[in-house]
């Protein structure tokens, strides 16, 4: 689901270039490069600037096993010293999936991504949900957890975030946070809506199961009443 909406908004970004050269890509917190090597091999080149010098080992060895280890740069770093890493406005597009979450600053954070961002740059921002949260532990049976976690939103604070990190954020806070550090939203999907809700032994069961679900999932991504519910949140916006 994120992929195919990132996807789009690759060749959404590529459209409003002047030339026909692949896009720089900065993916921050990128690990192991599951994103990363797939935007690579769509013929981009990407920076994954992560903390963990083991991660970016794996993404070496994923980009070289891909043949686009010329397209892919592995950079040891994090959110507080990014733009000495990458330097301003030298992205056309930055993924910040599952970051927002724990980091020290999410606001802060979001503001120098922007910083990294050419003017009409985008985000791919990918965050977990508060209500998905609230639902999980309670159905789990964790009701007093589940009664916390519902609790923190009365005490909303910076990023959109409505709980301490491990964060979790909803649609209106995230939209506020992008709005006030510079960007302009442009789609929300839900990501697993069902999927964390349906048990495996039923989709691996019954033939055919799985791709119901995926199809589903597409379904109620766009919906605002279902992706409420979603397990994440994947927002694409333009800087402004």
């Amino acid at each position: 689901m994120v992929w195919d909406a990132l996807q789009s908004s690759l060749d959404t970004q590529s459209a409003t270039l002047a030339d026909a050269r692949p896009l720089d890509v900065l993916d921050l917190g990128g690990g192991t490069g599951g994103f990363a090597v797939r935007v690579a091999t769509s013929g981009h080149q990407v920076t994954v600037v992560d903390p963990s010098p083991d991660a970016l080992a794996s993404l070496a060895r994923r980009a070289s096993e891909s043949g686009v280890q010329n397209r892919v740069r592995g950079v040891q770093g994090d959110a507080t010293d990014l733009l000495d890493v990458v330097g301003e406005a030298s992205a056309d597009i930055v993924l910040c999936h599952g970051v927002l979450e724990v980091v020290d600053d999410p606001d802060q954070a979001l503001r120098v991504l922007a910083a990294a961002l050419r003017p009409g740059g985008r985000i791919s921002l990918l965050v977990a949900q508060h209500t998905a949260a609230v639902f999980s532990r309670a159905l789990a049976g964790h009701l007093a957890d589940a009664q916390r976690l519902l609790a923190a939103a009365d005490d909303a604070a910076g990023g959109g975030a409505v709980s301490p990190a491990p964060r979790r954020f909803t649609e209106p806070g995230v939209v506020a946070a992008l709005d006030a550090t510079g960007y302009d939203v442009e789609t929300v999907h839900g990501v697993r809506v069902f999927a964390d809700l349906v048990p495996s032994a039923l989709v691996d069961g019954e033939p055919g199961a799985a791709d119901a679900l995926l199809r589903l999932e597409a379904e109620a991504a766009n919906r605002p009443e279902l992706r409420a519910v979603a397990t994440q949140l994947h927002v694409l916006a333009v800087r402004r």
